[in-house]
């Protein structure tokens, strides 16, 4: 038996010695033998070496050390991302240069001239652009107004205010009178009463088109706009002979101004002029959404084809030769092989809305004979309705007894999902339900390309840009007209920002402006507005209330734009906000957030419009002056240059082979006097000699 100290003895380990690296043969001499050969030798404890654990203990400890080794790669992942943006430059935030405090909260915006049109509740009022002073305030309904368009017809303004039940009222606005035309959508039976879903004014105020909804259905109304008749009837009022019409509209409108001219800081007095009436708009077309196609009773193809009177309608798909039986047995063959998909409970169709605009006489577009308008008159009427791929032309040279058809159709291969026409009315984007986009150029008749946006991108909003040009480093407007060229940005539903150019026919491309965020998904973009004054500026807004101005000929954020601290956007992703066309300054709404929580009433909550003027800070000044260049100075252009007529290019080729050919005979006829005189050198040299 063995005695206790022998046991221990046997269960101590002794320390072990272990050598670095491989063993090798020391040299017979102390002399070569190395001096720091204490070093390479290891002291190892036996008591720290690792014994494997068992089971689950070994399972259990690489689960920790897993979470362990994961947590400190997302704590340097956030340390990275951290650094990455305290690296990257903070672009200057500039803060409004005016504050306009309002007593009711603004729920949209529009300027015209040099006023801004703010409705909100229970009316809209006025106030000056230059110096945020109110001159106006027309509060006669019982509900807030949601939505406003001025339209600028010259010395007078046509404002169309929109309220929450949908009727729109049409106002003119001339020196210092604001006269109500007509309520246009309004029902004394309120089980026919009619909403306004959209609404589109055209360019110079000749026509106005509304999409009403109402029982279940929608349509499209066109009005022609008597403006020439208004300014006379302003200038030469007439008051009503009949005092019972004019009682009844007293007791519509709430005649009794609820603010008067005492009682506002004015620069001018603006007054209500409930007693003269101006003529009516006059309705001269409705369009109703594509019926569905469905089977023919035709015998033969010219039997269909007869039906097109003038080739109306020809490409929309309703005239065909397919009978119902065909259709019939496509339909079973579909139940048939997806029964088991179409046995659930179908949800009702969505009713299909119209995006519409009023196009100017063009090659694609032509006058009708015999008829004569003034230049940048509208002449047609271009509709598309969602989930459908025909892009409609309506002519506007006509009364409401005609019938409502189609001059023209664009059929494309996808549904159009989104459209979007320049402010010059000469370029057209239609953009389609595969991501396809079609660019034409209405004004010369040509198709300037098609473009398709990257993978599992589709259009949201497509936005034109004033065509500009980088000279000199930077962004610049061709002085004069610019043919065959057009630039947009198209937002896309993955918060992802592109730019869609096109110089000349079939020569566009696209490039990505602002990828999709992934980690930040507060940096997503929800509204686009390009800006007029600064070329190639366009005005992002984020969903963190973040307000960008880019540059989109670099991709760059120049600077940033923010109400002051204790202020911000209450709702981000739906910004109240308007950039005025005319003047280098934009809009915005801001609310205060203490305040919106601690207030019991909604007139107790404090609004302000924020006013932001460009050429007032000095990182911008750059950009808005000088910002036209001379078109003689850009001929030389690659991209200018296509869009010159055929003339001006043969020209401007042979002046430059001309021009060339000079040079080449100076160069050389000094080639050979230089010749000539080294041949005289050598030939003095020779007689020196």
């Amino acid at each position: 038996m063995a005695s206790p100290k022998g046991s221990r003895s046997q269960k101590m380990k002794l320390p072990i010695f272990t050598r670095k690296g491989t063993l090798e043969v020391p040299s017979p001499t102390e002399k070569d033998w190395s001096k720091d050969d204490e070093d390479d030798w290891v002291f190892k404890d036996p008591d720290q070496e690792q014994d494997s654990l068992p089971q689950p203990y070994r399972m259990i400890n690489k689960m920790v050390n897993s979470l362990f080794d994961r947590s400190w790669e997302i704590i340097e992942e956030r340390d990275t991302s951290k650094t990455a943006e305290l690296r990257r430059t903070q672009p200057t935030i500039y803060h409004p240069l005016r504050e306009s405090k309002l007593n009711t909260m603004p729920n949209c915006m529009d300027v015209s001239q040099d006023y801004v049109f703010i409705g909100g509740s229970k009316g809209f009022s006025i106030y000056n652009l230059h110096n945020a002073k109110q001159l106006y305030v027309w509060e006669k309904l019982k509900v807030d107004v949601i939505s406003i368009w001025a339209t600028d017809l010259g010395s007078e303004i046509l404002i169309a205010p929109v309220d929450e039940t949908g009727i729109v009222r049409l106002f003119y606005f001339y020196k210092d009178g604001l006269y109500l035309i007509k309520a246009i959508n309004e029902s004394e039976d309120a089980s026919k009463q009619t909403t306004c879903v959209k609404m589109e004014i055209s360019k110079g105020g000749n026509f106005a088109a509304l999409l009403l909804q109402g029982a279940g259905d929608i349509w499209l109304d066109v009005y022609k706009l008597p403006k020439e008749s208004w300014i006379k009837e302003v200038q030469y009022p007439q008051l009503t002979v009949n005092t019972k019409k004019k009682v009844r509209q007293q007791l519509q409108l709430n005649i009794p101004d609820s603010v008067t001219a005492d009682s506002l800081d004015m620069d001018m007095n603006i007054s209500f002029r409930g007693d003269v009436k101006l003529s009516l708009p006059v309705q001269i077309m409705k369009i109703k959404p594509p019926k569905p196609i469905t089977g023919t009773t035709f015998k033969s193809p010219l039997e269909a084809f007869a039906k097109i009177a003038g080739c109306r309608g020809l490409g929309s798909g309703q005239n065909h030769y397919i009978k119902a039986s065909q259709w019939e047995k496509r339909e079973a063959i579909l139940k048939a092989t997806y029964k088991k998909y179409l046995d659930g409970e179908w949800e009702p169709e969505p009713i299909s809305m119209a995006t519409f605009y009023f196009l100017l006489p063009s090659r694609v577009i032509p006058m009708p004979a015999g008829v004569k308008r003034p230049p940048g008159l509208a002449c047609v009427l271009g509709v598309h309705w969602t989930d459908h791929h025909n892009f409609f032309f309506y002519s506007l040279n006509r009364t409401l007894k005609d019938k409502a058809d189609p001059e023209g159709v664009w059929p494309c291969a996808a549904p159009i999902v989104g459209s979007q026409l320049s402010p010059c009315s000469s370029y057209l984007v239609l953009a389609c339900e595969d991501g396809v986009l079609s660019l034409w150029d209405l004004a010369q008749g040509l198709t300037l390309g098609v473009v398709a946006l990257p993978e599992k991108c589709f259009c949201q909003s497509i936005h034109f840009l004033k065509y500009f040009l980088v000279h000199k480093g930077q962004n610049v407007y061709p002085e004069g007209s610019v043919k065959c060229h057009m630039k947009c940005v198209v937002l896309c539903t993955d918060a992802s920002l592109h730019l869609v150019t096109a110089s000349g026919v079939q020569n566009s491309t696209i490039s990505l402006l602002v990828e999709r965020p992934v980690k930040y998904l507060d940096e997503a973009i929800c509204a686009v507005a390009p800006v007029q004054a600064l070329p190639g500026m366009v005005l992002t807004f984020s969903r963190d209330g973040s307000v960008f101005l880019m540059d989109v000929a670099k991709s760059q954020i120049v600077c940033s734009f923010a109400p002051p601290r204790s202020y911000s956007l209450a709702a981000p992703w739906n910004p109240v906000f308007v950039v005025s066309l005319h003047h280098p300054c934009f809009l915005l709404r801001g609310d205060h957030p203490d305040e919106i929580e601690s207030a019991s009433k909604t007139e107790d909550i404090p609004n302000s419009i924020f006013y932001f003027n460009f050429e007032d800070y000095p990182l911008l000044e750059n950009f808005s002056r000088n910002c036209t260049i001379p078109q003689a100075s850009i001929l030389d252009h690659p991209t200018f240059a296509q869009a010159l007529p055929l003339e001006e290019r043969c020209e401007k080729f042979f002046q430059k082979s001309i021009q060339n050919l000079a040079k080449s005979k100076v160069k050389e006829e000094e080639h050979w006097t230089r010749l000539r005189r080294y041949s005289l050198l050598l030939q003095k040299e020779d007689l020196k000699k």
